[in-house]
C-alpha cells in the first residue's frame, strides 16, 4: 500500500496543472536581435549534438545487439587502422568548425559596444541596484517592491513575486544602450534573460554590456551571483518605452527631483516623519534590522532599545549617512533623499519603545554640508 501511495503522489505532482504550468526546458527567444541570435546559436548547437548522439549511440546499440557473444560472434583483434584514425580526427574537426563559425559571429555581435546612443552606469549594492544615466541628470536606486507580508507567507503572493521593484530601469526602444557595470560591496551579476544580458558587477572593475530593444515592454531579471544573505531579493526590472514616452519619463523624473528638493525645505511634523519613515524603513532597513527592530543576533544589531538611538542624534545621523566600516551597514547619504533620511532616522528613534528626538531635513542637510 505504501508503494501505491508514493506512486500516486508522484503522478499527482507530475500531472498537476500548477506544477506543469511553468515547465520549460528551452531558452526563450527574447526581445532583442542579440537574444534571437543567441537562441538561434543555441538551437544550431543543440541539433548538431542531437545528430551526433543519434549516430554514436545508434552504432553502439547496433554493435551491442548484432555482435553479442550469444550470436556466436567473436571479437576481432587488430591494433591500427589508418583510415579509421583519419576519419575520427577529420570528422570532429569539421564539426567543431561548423560550431565555431556561428558562435564567433554571435560573440562579435555581443561584444560590439561601440556607437551607443545612451550610457548607463549600473552599480550593485546589497541588495539593490543604482542606475546613473551618464550625461543626463538621472540617478536613482531600484529596490525590491514585494511586500514583506508575501515574503513571510502572511498574504497571497503576487504575479511577479520577488521580481518587482519600486523604480525600474527605463530605456528607449530602438536605441543602443551601453551598460557600465560595477559594484559597491561584493560581486553581483546583472542578468535579464529577455535581453540576453548577463554581466558581473565587480568592485573596482568596470564591465560592459549593451542592448537594443525592439518593442516596448517590461523585462525582468535578477542578480545571478550569490551575493550574500537575501541574494534572492535583488530583482531587476527594465521598462522599454517609445521615444516619446521615454522623454515624458525624463520630464516626470525631473519634476520628482524638484519635489524632493521642495520636501527638504518643508517643515515636517513628527507624525508626517513617522509615517514616511516607516515606508522608507520597510524598503531600506527591515531586511537587516527586521520589521520589529530586533535585528539578527550575531549579524545585525537590534535598534529597539539601542543606546545610540536614545542619545543625542548626531552619532545616529552620521552612521546612517556614512555607514559603518567593516560591517554590512551601508552609507545612505547618496541612496536616500534628505527628507527620507530625516524621516527614517526619526522613525527609528521613536519606535519599538525608543524615546529619541525628532530629526528634521534641515539637520540632515547641515550634516551633509
Amino acid at each position: 500500500m505504501r508503494s501505491y501511495r508514493w506512486a500516486l503522489l508522484y503522478a499527482g505532482l507530475f500531472f498537476a496543472s500548477s506544477a506543469s504550468a511553468d515547465w520549460q526546458l528551452n531558452l526563450k527567444e527574447g526581445a532583442t536581435e542579440i537574444s534571437r541570435s543567441v537562441y538561434s546559436l543555441h538551437m544550431t548547437i543543440f541539433y548538431i549534438c542531437v545528430v551526433i548522439a543519434i549516430v554514436v549511440f545508434g552504432v553502439m546499440l547496433w554493435s551491442i545487439i548484432y555482435h553479442r557473444k550469444s550470436r556466436g560472434v567473436k571479437a576481432a583483434h587488430f591494433h591500427e587502422h589508418t583510415w579509421v584514425e583519419v576519419l575520427w580526427t577529420v570528422i570532429p574537426f569539421f564539426i567543431l568548425v561548423s560550431m565555431a563559425i556561428p558562435a564567433s559571429s554571435t560573440l562579435i555581435e555581443i561584444y560590439d559596444k561601440a556607437e551607443s546612443d545612451l550610457d548607463i552606469q549600473i552599480t550593485g549594492y546589497q541588495w539593490k541596484w543604482r542606475y546613473q544615466y551618464l550625461n543626463q541628470d538621472v540617478d536613482f536606486f531600484s529596490n525590491l517592491a514585494t511586500p514583506k507580508e508575501q515574503i513571510g507567507n502572511e498574504s497571497l503572493k503576487g504575479e511577479n513575486y520577488l521580481l518587482e521593484v519600486d523604480k525600474p530601469l527605463v530605456i528607449p526602444v530602438g536605441k543602443k544602450v551601453r551598460f557600465l557595470l560595477t559594484s559597491n560591496d561584493v560581486i553581483h551579476s546583472w542578468w535579464v534573460p529577455a535581453l540576453a544580458v548577463k554581466q558581473d558587477a565587480i568592485p573596482g572593475f568596470i564591465n560592459e554590456a549593451w542592448t537594443k530593444v525592439d518593442q516596448p515592454g517590461v523585462y525582468r531579471g535578477q542578480c545571478a551571483e550569490l551575493c550574500g544573505r537575501d541574494h534572492g531579493f535583488m530583482p531587476i526590472v527594465v521598462e522599454a518605452k517609445s521615444e516619446a514616452d521615454y522623454q515624458l519619463w525624463l520630464t516626470s523624473f525631473a519634476q520628482a527631483r524638484e519635489q524632493q528638493q521642495a520636501a527638504a525645505e518643508k517643515e515636517w511634523s513628527k507624525d508626517e516623519l513617522m509615517h514616511r519613515g516607516e515606508e522608507v524603513y520597510k524598503v531600506s532597513c527591515a531586511a537587516c534590522h527586521q520589521a520589529n527592530g530586533q535585528g539578527i543576533p550575531g549579524a545585525f544589531p537590534a535598534l529597539a532599545g539601542s543606546p545610540l538611538l536614545n542619545a543625542e542624534p548626531e552619532a545616529h545621523i552620521d552612521i546612517v549617512l556614512k555607514g559603518s566600516s567593516g560591517t554590512a551597514m551601508q552609507a545612505y547619504a547618496e541612496q536616500l533623499s534628505v527628507s527620507d533620511l530625516a524621516a527614517v532616522i526619526t522613525y527609528e528613534r521613536n519606535s519599538w519603545g525608543n524615546q529619541g528626538s525628532v530629526v528634521t531635513p534641515q539637520q540632515i542637510q547641515q550634516r551633509l554640508e
